[in-house]
């Protein structure tokens, strides 16, 4: 049992080390948070920065609530398991004594695991830091090219300054001048306006008789107008007549000869005479035998009998 003691003493004596490392540790964390907090505050006009120092810290926080579990988890695993041979043998002072050092290792595993995080992450924020200095070394060079070409467009403005000076001060000039050439003009204007009043009065009483005149070839143009339409109207009355006149006889002639067709016909059918030719009594265009074909060459006939062309009465009109 004593040796077991003196083992456990210099274990409980390394862990004692190992709790002063862990502060150590902590002193150092804190400087490292310390450095954080400064990059932070000298790179907080960077968003990129700003959103891989939140994505880091999310990890961060996700990864030691993970080491926290499983820490947990070894510990009552061990709490359970471990101890429960070694304390047996022991007495009370040695139980303690085997639960603290149990707890130390825990708390050591979880400060070391801890520190390597803080490392890897202490590293990715080095990384970050340098590409951020070579953004600043490219935004500062963009910087110096912005101002010489403010510096150049300056001197630009203060050419065209002086430019529209110049060009204001010829625009002054060219007033005056304008002014006193408008009231040059304005002068003849007034001159000659006085001396054409007396022809603008003629040309108002030549105007009086030229409206005059204009009344009245209006009133007898709306006379003629008048009675024009009057001859007009019985024209296209008389042509109306006239086609209504055709189209009756038209129809006459049709029935005349569609009788006459019907007749011959009967007659054929009875033995007495021979059937006449098939006709059609329809206005189709493609009939090779129509009665409308028979009046149309009839009418021609007419009309070249009388020496006249074929006169279309619609155009008449």
């Amino acid at each position: 049992l004593e040796k077991k003691f003196q083992k456990k003493v210099g274990e409980i004596g390394q862990i004692l080390l190992e709790l002063k490392l862990i502060k150590e540790f902590h002193r150092e964390k804190a400087a490292m948070e310390k450095q954080l907090e400064d990059v932070k505050s000298m790179e907080s006009s960077n968003r990129r920065h700003q959103e891989v120092v939140v994505r880091l810290e999310t990890r961060f926080f996700e990864e030691k609530k993970g080491l926290e579990e499983d820490v947990e988890k070894k510990q009552i695993m061990m709490a359970e398991t471990a101890p429960c041979e070694a304390v047996l043998p022991l007495n009370s002072t040695g139980r303690e004594i085997l639960k603290k050092n149990v707890c130390f290792h825990g708390a050591f595993a979880y400060q070391l695991k801890e520190t390597m995080e803080l490392l890897k992450i202490k590293q990715k924020l080095e990384e970050d830091k340098t590409l951020l200095l070579q953004e600043k070394e490219t935004n500062e060079d963009l910087i110096r090219k912005k101002i010489l070409q403010i510096n150049r467009q300056k001197a630009q403005i203060g050419d065209l300054q002086c430019e529209v000076e110049k060009l204001e001060r010829a625009l002054c000039r060219m007033t005056r001048e304008s002014v006193r050439e408008s009231q040059k003009t304005q002068h003849q204007v007034l001159i000659e306006n006085q001396a054409s009043t007396v022809e603008i009065k003629k040309m108002q009483q030549l105007l009086e008789m030229k409206d005059q005149e204009m009344n009245r070839v209006k009133k007898l143009a709306r006379n003629i107008l008048n009675e024009r339409t009057e001859v007009e109207r019985f024209f296209l009355d008389a042509l109306e007549h006239v086609k209504q006149e055709i189209i009756s006889s038209r129809k006459h002639d049709k029935k005349k000869a569609q009788t006459a067709y019907y007749r011959k016909m009967m007659e054929a059918c009875a033995g007495k005479e021979e059937f006449p030719k098939i006709k059609t009594f329809k206005s189709n265009i493609n009939s090779t035998n129509s009665v409308y074909r028979d009046l149309e060459e009839a009418e021609k006939c007419h009309w070249e009998k009388k020496q006249f062309e074929k006169v279309d009465i619609s155009e008449l009109t």
